[in-house]
């Protein structure tokens, strides 16, 4: 896979242009004004402003509507290996702080808000997890392994694909998703730490790139506010918030999700962390199917617990989403709260980066009053360290911990 770097000349119309000096990282198909030739994904887009002079400089896809994926902006930067593993080797000098932490699961690389747009490389202990949103990449993955060969040295490299590159390539037999860039396939799911609890995941098939790194600041906070209570965990996954209320001192954990898979997994993550006498004493229970069908039963048969966490998935992909999305979100939080203890903590998430905070938090605000509770905000949470902000749209994950009265 030795890109062959051509050079595409382009020139944006000027709201594109003035988003690029800005710093913004995509430039729209709707956005070029002229380029000098179609163009293959891949080739680096060099973006010259009204008086040609160089602007900017980004990886090309000609069948994405995000058509140029910023890498550099300012003065003209040569774009070789070397480059692309100095972005590497900032990206992991950030995370270095987690390892004081018995985490070796994180985020190593979060694309465009590291500077490599469409680009996301997740670690999980010895093992590495490249996910790519763009067949504009597919030409760089010897310069990725590259860098991580220098900087992390993994005994493994595993390709994930977005759907859109997964449908891009599916006549293409040496690309499929899951697919070992290095060392040998995983016959079972991976172990890796996380704040001294341990996890598995499964780098091959797993949601995402087999693990949601994204709330571990989160998973902790609960765990802060379980001591003696009952808990709640929606859309559990594989149960990361259940382990951590459970090491917290909940005497009693609920994982709901309609994932059969994942609820064994939750499980697994259950017995990987018995050692700990709070997860030992623990009493875990899963409960598999959906959850706007399960909860009501569960009101309906009054049970109600201290702590409530509902961590759905992104339920707006798209702009045009976004009112079913609200809807989707504020049937949910009346749902949590009906089930919620009183006094009680709800705690809410969205990882829709359309749904902005502000708008998130007066949804959870909202919802109470509908109910009839009092709701106090402890804490309005955001993005953890190794998912940095770097733009806009970059910020979608949003987290409210509050104190719920009758």
């Amino acid at each position: 896979m030795s890109p062959d770097r051509k050079r595409l000349a382009v020139h944006l119309y000027p709201a594109a242009e003035r988003a690029v000096k800005g710093g913004h990282p995509w430039v729209y198909a709707e956005g070029i004004k002229q380029q000098r030739h179609p163009g293959r994904p891949g080739d680096l887009a060099v973006i010259f402003d009204q008086k040609d002079r160089f602007l900017a400089i980004g990886l090309f896809d000609p069948a994405s509507p995000i058509r140029i994926r910023v890498l550099h902006c300012g003065e003209p930067e040569t774009i070789d290996r070397d480059w692309f593993i100095g972005r590497i080797r900032v990206a992991c000098e950030l995370r270095q702080a987690l390892s004081a932490f018995d985490t070796t699961g994180f985020r190593l690389v979060h694309g465009e808000n590291d500077g490599l747009p469409g680009l996301v490389v997740d670690r999980y202990g010895d093992s590495v997890v490249v996910k790519i949103y763009t067949v504009a990449w597919l030409p760089y993955l010897d310069d990725v392994l590259a860098g991580l060969g220098v900087l992390v040295r993994p005994d493994r490299v595993v390709l994930r694909l977005s759907r859109a590159v997964g449908r891009a390539v599916e006549d293409d037999p040496g690309l499929q998703d899951g697919q070992m860039l290095l060392g040998e396939a995983p016959s079972e799911p991976v172990k890796f730490q996380e704040n001294g609890l341990w996890f598995e995941a499964d780098l091959l098939r797993g949601q995402k790139t087999g693990f949601f790194l994204d709330q571990r600041d989160n998973r902790a906070r609960v765990e802060e506010l379980s001591a003696g209570k009952s808990v709640l965990n929606v859309f559990a996954y594989t149960g990361g918030f259940s382990v951590y209320a459970a090491r917290g001192g909940a005497h009693s954990v609920i994982s709901l999700d309609a994932s059969g898979p994942a609820l064994a997994a939750a499980e697994r993550n259950f017995q990987l962390n018995r050692s700990n006498a709070g997860v030992a004493a623990a009493h875990h229970t899963i409960a598999h199917g959906d959850a706007f069908e399960l909860i009501p039963k569960m009101r309906d048969r009054g049970e109600r617990f201290d702590v409530v966490v509902l961590d759905p998935p992104s339920f707006a992909k798209s702009q045009s989403e976004v009112q079913r999305a609200l809807s989707g979100y504020a049937r949910i939080l009346r749902l949590g709260l009906d089930v919620l203890s009183d006094p009680g903590v709800l705690v809410a998430a969205s990882c829709s980066s359309r749904i902005t905070a502000d708008r998130f938090r007066a949804l959870v605000e909202d919802a109470a009053a509908k109910a009839g509770r009092t709701l106090d905000v402890l804490q309005q949470t955001g993005h953890p360290l190794d998912h940095p902000i770097g733009f806009p749209e970059g910020a979608y994950l949003k987290c409210v911990f509050a104190d719920v009265g009758g």
